[in-house]
């Protein structure tokens, strides 16, 4: 055996779990593949029985590295199949999501648009009764007060002044109540 590959052989026998030695030991294969390569063309200096402990040796190496390799990749495509499924739970959950807010809004402007109707329907009986009050108390005035008008000029008579519709507080004005607005 040569002193190189003995040398090689047992530097690989003692080595160690530091990441160093295993570098060395990679590179140190490496320089006997290619120092048997060249040899065995050139004619064998490496006896058969060490050179198949080390390709026995690299074989198993190479055998490690790539399980290695293999679960790696599996742990590598678990993790983005993993990753496109939460992104895919997340694109799902967004579009509930949005669909509810659009249903929301659909449902909050149906009620706004509803409610705007109805105020302005409140606020035109609102203006006829204001107006109908104004007239009755215009009226009420006229009767407390015993005067009306007859062709354009005033009269004052006695009988409005004495209460001749026989209604108590009659002189007292017409208040408009929200229970009497809903009645129209």
């Amino acid at each position: 055996m040569s002193p190189v590959v003995s040398e090689i052989l047992r530097s690989g026998f003692m080595i160690n779990s530091s990441l160093r030695r295993r570098t060395h030991l990679v590179q140190s294969f490496s320089v006997v593949f290619l120092y048997c390569g060249n040899s065995n063309s050139a004619g064998s200096m490496v006896p058969s029985g060490s050179e198949e402990v080390l390709h026995q040796l690299m074989d198993q190496r190479k055998r490690k590295r790539m399980e290695s390799n293999r679960e790696s990749a599996r742990r590598s495509r678990m993790r983005k199949q993993k990753h496109l499924d939460d992104l895919m739970a997340q694109v799902s959950q967004l579009a509930k999501d949005n669909s509810q807010i659009l249903s929301s809004i659909t449902f909050t402007t149906q009620h706004y648009l509803n409610m705007e109707a109805e105020n302005s329907v409140l606020r035109a009986q609102m203006m006829e009764l204001s107006q109908r009050l104004e007239s009755l108390n215009e009226i009420l005035h006229y009767l407390n007060n015993g005067v009306y008008e007859t062709e354009g000029f005033e009269t004052s008579d006695e009988r409005f002044t004495t209460n001749a519709f026989d209604i108590p507080h009659l002189n007292q004005p017409i208040m408009a109540s929200a229970d009497m607005m809903f009645e129209y």
